[in-house]
């Protein structure tokens, strides 16, 4: 049975012989009227407040949900970047590694190039100085055939134009030269 506080303070009871004091019972009855009112009042809001704070509840719940997949989410794409970055800095690596292979590769075909170039250029060097020390020991061949040649054209010239006794003596007389001395000025 549900008693409201208007049943309870319209309630009226029937008069008995020797029945209870009737303002003392109103008053009673209005008394538990008045706090069963208040405490049906007191319900209510606590039944509000339950479920508003249900609601709050259900709210953060659906963050918290929320908050969960969006962690799930970020954890994923952190990995997956973490992954393709790691892939890339492998790629990256290997390119650079095989960039530096080529790289070094073409180094040293330059540097082979570049030795044989010396090699040939050391050689040329060598030819030129062979060539120019055989045209100098020529040239100093031919220097001295040509000085021998001058000296016995001189000794043949002096044996020719031999002066006679008469004339070497005619010869030493101031503004003459001696005959020796015209071969040696020569």
């Amino acid at each position: 049975m549900n008693v409201s506080p208007l049943d309870l303070r319209q309630q009226r009871f029937r008069a008995a012989m020797r029945g209870f004091d009737k303002v003392e019972v109103t008053s009673f009855l209005m008394a538990v009227a008045d706090d069963y009112e208040q405490a049906l009042r007191e319900t209510d809001r606590l039944r509000q407040e339950v479920t508003r704070l249900e609601g709050v509840v259900s709210q953060h719940r659906e963050h918290e949900k929320s908050l969960q997949s969006t962690l799930l989410t970020a954890q994923k794409l952190a990995d997956d970047i973490k992954k393709n970055a790691e892939e890339e800095g492998r790629r990256i690596i290997n390119e650079a590694q095989g960039r530096s292979e080529l790289l070094l590769e073409k180094t040293q075909s330059r540097l082979e190039d570049v030795q044989r170039e010396i090699d040939g250029l050391k050689l040329k060097r060598r030819d030129v100085e062979t060539t120019i020390e055989s045209t100098i020991q020529t040239l100093r061949n031919t220097l001295e055939y040509v000085r021998e040649q001058e000296a016995r054209d001189r000794d043949d010239n002096i044996l020719i134009h031999r002066p006679r006794h008469a004339d070497l003596q005619d010869s030493r007389l101031p503004g003459h030269l001696d005959a020796r001395q015209e071969i040696t000025a020569r």
